[in-house]
């Protein structure tokens, strides 16, 4: 009897166990206990929130008692901080870093060192330092996605893979002589080559970095143009950035730089414009129409006293408008946080009303705007079931963190960099407990330290 007692229990516990393992849904990633930002269309906030991955895609969002409902390989408790979509640096040129800090404030710094010292030590190698450094940089800030510009680029992407991150990469294109080429053709032939090898990548998306309106032939402007829409393409340009570059328009073709570029076709939904500071109204209805992205880079503006984008009306109108850093010669950093404040602040005093560019609107800008403005927000930008895993936590326990009467608030007016402890990105973990765990950071010191060196000895001489 006591064997047929056993028997009906063993097949009973079996039974239920077998209907717990139906019930229990399986994930790689379960993140809980954090406020959850999701940046969706409610904006819907989620107080001890979860968020599920399974791969690199994002399967569900809710509260407490999701997590009960998963099996998973590894659970990341945010400690109370903050889960927020992974921020998105929508213009930077990141293999810059090697050259940061030179010559900071000196008038005629583009001219007398920055060309100079590209020309005489920009490489393959320098590209694949610089950047591997700055997405260093750029991951522990909790940027997820970067677009980026500048020369040999393949090699900065190669840099940007390895170390997690996702980047929209274009290849510098220029008119005058560079290290990477003699003319425009020979870097759109550069492109080529690059986009052929990472049109299928699974982090690089491969494009074209036409410079500036002023910078780069009409008739090169054309073949990007039509390579753009051929292989459906990014396109990353500095547009109207000076009152120089306005002016010379006008005199030359009667046009603003914008109207130049929609004369041209190149203004489309693949189109991201850089800085746009000195744009007219109907230029800024004339980007809406044509559907173009635009790149807010606050503090590379005013720390150049170019001026301030007019990208609050920019957002307020429809516009797609994300934020970024600029190069880390112009800008100095790399991380969006660092941004946020000075977006907010700045516009605060340009338009004499600290009511404007509220917190919310300065963070969706730095998510789902900047999503918008490389046209993947179908993609990234929130945290929503279906949606590529970049997350990001920011931690809440530091003393400028506390207290916390509003999320929004706390990332904008207090957080910064070093506030970021865990940074996932296509469901991989890149960053935990504020530590990089996908690259040797020492070893990057160490490189550049030494490469510096060099810089510095050729400073000098200029």
């Amino acid at each position: 009897m006591k064997r047929v007692i056993l028997m009906l229990a063993m097949v009973v516990l079996g039974g239920c166990m077998s209907r717990n393992a139906v019930d229990t849904k399986e994930a790689d990633i379960v993140i809980k206990n954090g406020t959850v930002l999701t940046m969706n269309g409610e904006r819907e906030v989620i107080s001890e929130g979860v968020v599920v991955v399974k791969g690199n895609r994002i399967v569900e969002v809710g509260g407490a008692d999701l997590a009960k409902e998963y099996s998973t390989k590894e659970v990341v408790d945010a400690d109370g901080g903050i889960i927020m979509p992974g921020m998105i640096n929508t213009h930077t040129h990141v293999s810059m870093t090697v050259f940061r800090s030179l010559a900071d404030d000196v008038p005629d710094r583009l001219t007398r060192y920055i060309f100079p010292l590209e020309n005489m030590m920009v490489s393959k190698e320098m590209s694949y330092l610089g950047a591997l450094h700055g997405s260093i940089e750029m991951a522990k800030g909790g940027v997820t996605t970067m677009v980026d510009m500048y020369l040999y680029e393949e090699s900065a992407a190669e840099a940007v893979k390895e170390i997690g991150l996702r980047g929209i990469m274009t290849q510098n294109i220029i008119k005058y002589p560079t290290a990477d080429g003699k003319d425009g053709a020979a870097k759109i032939e550069l492109a080529k080559e690059f986009i052929e090898k990472y049109r299928n990548d699974e982090l690089i998306t491969p494009g074209f970095g036409p410079h500036a309106p002023h910078t780069v032939t009409k008739e090169d402007l054309e073949i990007i143009r039509d390579l753009s829409k051929e292989y459906n393409l990014p396109v990353s340009m500095h547009v109207a950035e000076t009152q120089k570059e306005f002016d010379k328009f006008k005199a030359e073709y009667g046009m603003t730089p914008v109207e130049y570029l929609d004369s041209i076709g190149l203004l489309n939904e693949r189109f991201i414009a850089a800085h746009s500071i000195f744009v007219t109204d109907s230029d800024i209805e004339l980007m809406k129409k044509r559907d173009v992205g635009v790149a807010h880079n606050m503090v590379a503006n005013i720390k150049s006293a170019k001026g301030v984008s007019p990208a609050l009306k920019m957002h307020d109108e429809g516009l797609r408008v994300g934020l970024g850093t600029d190069g880390p010669m112009s800008g100095n950093t790399l991380d969006i946080i660092g941004q946020m404040g000075y977006v907010a602040k700045v516009h605060k005093l340009a338009n004499k009303d600290r009511s404007v560019m509220p917190p919310l609107k300065v963070v969706e800008m730095a998510t789902i705007g900047g999503a918008r403005a490389i046209h993947r927000e179908d993609e990234l930008g929130s945290l929503e079931k279906g949606k590529l895993a970049d997350v990001v936590i920011v931690e809440t326990k530091s003393a400028n963190m506390v207290p916390i009467y509003n999320p929004y608030s706390a990332l904008v007016y207090s957080a910064n960099a070093s506030n970021v402890d865990t940074v996932i990105v296509n469901g991989r973990v890149v960053v935990r407990g504020k530590e990089l765990i996908t690259y040797d950071e020492r070893k990057s010191r160490e490189m550049m330290k030494e490469f510096s060196e060099r810089v510095e000895k050729i400073a000098e001489t200029l």
